[in-house]
């Protein structure tokens, strides 16, 4: 039962207002608590003609049934479940509910899958696809060798700004989940692509425009996510690679070919910006099957 006379939007605005100054979520995180929350919302609606600040755990737990007969994955139905305990959790915090209708569900059984990366050779042949007599294809090898050297998440690669690169010392300052900064070293080759940007194509890109942010579109605009997406399909067709290349398949890039290299899984844990080292260890499966093939190509007893 709920025992605040607030509205239920309302007491769902307050739990956006927490996940964003105090928990400190960037908006894509809270984006996605947002459409879940409304996704449930609706159903309830539709369904049971109640709202979501009222729910039982008989309604969650048909609502993840409802999921599954749709074909939602697991993994997706797992982070929708995530989201509802953040939010009665919160509902808790606040007093107004006693317990959580979601607390004593089980997760959906994600399975283990394992990220999918790009050979060494696929990686150059896509730094090859951008045209560089032109500013935005000199933008645009930039900013593949640096989600590549640096192993970015694609959100932080759109918010660096200029002042946040220290090519000189030879690192990136960036600002992850949760707005923790972290300084990333990059290599020669981003460097110097980095600088090739700065010399040739940002100040033809801004038209005299101004802009805090590194990487800019025509006239200034500032770089979208999904404007990254999109160059990078352009590319990976162009380059004529049959795996399904966004900004997250060179993060995973990063990692394997680091932790193939001899890099350290600590070291890694670092760069990346994972909280948690057991994040970081899903790549050390990747190598494992590597080694596995080596093994059954080269042991005698194999």
């Amino acid at each position: 039962m709920n025992n605040t006379k607030l509205s239920c939007d309302r007491q769902i605005e307050c739990f956006y207002e927490y996940l964003l100054i105090e928990k400190r979520l960037s908006k894509e995180t809270i984006s996605a608590y947002s459409s879940d929350i409304a996704s449930f919302g609706r159903y309830l609606e539709t369904k049971h003609s109640k709202n979501i600040c009222n729910a039982s755990s008989e309604d969650i737990s048909d609502y993840m049934i409802f999921l599954g007969e749709n074909k939602i994955s697991p993994r997706s139905r797992a982070r929708q479940l995530v989201s509802f305990r953040g939010l009665y959790n919160f509902f808790i915090s606040e007093k107004w509910i006693k317990s959580s209708p979601a607390a004593k569900l089980e997760l959906p059984r994600c399975g283990f899958k394992l990220p999918q990366f790009l050979s060494i050779a696929e990686v150059e042949r896509l730094l090859n696809a951008p045209d560089m007599t032109k500013p935005t294809g000199i933008r645009d090898h930039a900013i593949i060798e640096l989600l590549y050297a640096a192993g970015l998440r694609v959100s932080e690669l759109v918010n660096i700004k200029k002042e946040n690169i220290f090519t000189s010392q030879g690192y990136i300052k960036v600002f992850g989940k949760g707005k923790k900064e972290r300084a990333v070293p990059i290599g020669n080759y981003a460097i110097n692509a980095i600088n090739d940007y700065l010399t040739f194509s940002r100040a033809r890109l801004l038209k005299q425009k101004s802009s805090a942010y590194l990487f800019v579109g025509q006239g200034g605009k500032s770089l979208t996510r999904q404007a990254v997406w999109k160059q990078l399909k352009i590319y990976s067709k162009k380059a004529d690679i049959k795996k399904n290349v966004s900004p997250h398949i060179l993060r995973h890039s990063f990692a394997t070919h680091l932790l193939e290299g001899g890099a350290d899984l600590r070291s890694v844990q670092i760069m990346l910006g994972h909280a948690d080292l057991a994040t970081t260890q899903i790549y050390t499966h990747v190598t494992r099957s590597g080694l596995k093939k080596i093994h059954e190509q080269f042991h005698p007893r194999n």
